[in-house]
């Protein structure tokens, strides 16, 4: 099967760039690139930071710091799900096992249940 790639053209400060990509990755590329653009901007308008190679350079930067911030972010999150669900899930086995053993008490003592005529 082949992949249906054309060119798509994205502009990043005031410059085109022609990317091959797929039809169903287009708007994630677009939306990636105009995030890349005004983030380039912000980084430019910021001062202090000269010349388009170092504006990039300290752009990806930024950007990945982001990132790793919400990766670490996402994966406390995570380990916290995790432990939530595992105590949850010892909550439940733990309330079958004593509704197994009650029912096990009942089924040996049958006059146990309170049954008075």
């Amino acid at each position: 099967m082949t992949k249906n790639t054309s060119p798509v053209k994205i502009i990043i400060l005031d410059k085109e760039y022609l990317i091959a990509c797929e039809e169903e990755e287009r708007e994630a590329l677009r939306e990636a690139a105009d995030y890349l653009n005004k983030q380039i901007v912000a980084t430019k308008q910021g001062g202090g930071v000269i010349g388009s190679e170092r504006i990039a350079v300290m752009t990806a930067l930024n950007i990945t710091h982001e990132l790793l911030a919400y990766k670490k972010e996402n994966q406390d999150y995570t380990v916290n799900i995790d432990s939530t669900l595992k105590r949850l899930q010892n909550k439940i086995n733990n309330a079958l096992v004593r509704n197994m053993e009650m029912d096990r008490v009942n089924i040996d003592n049958p006059t146990s249940q309170g049954s008075q005529g």
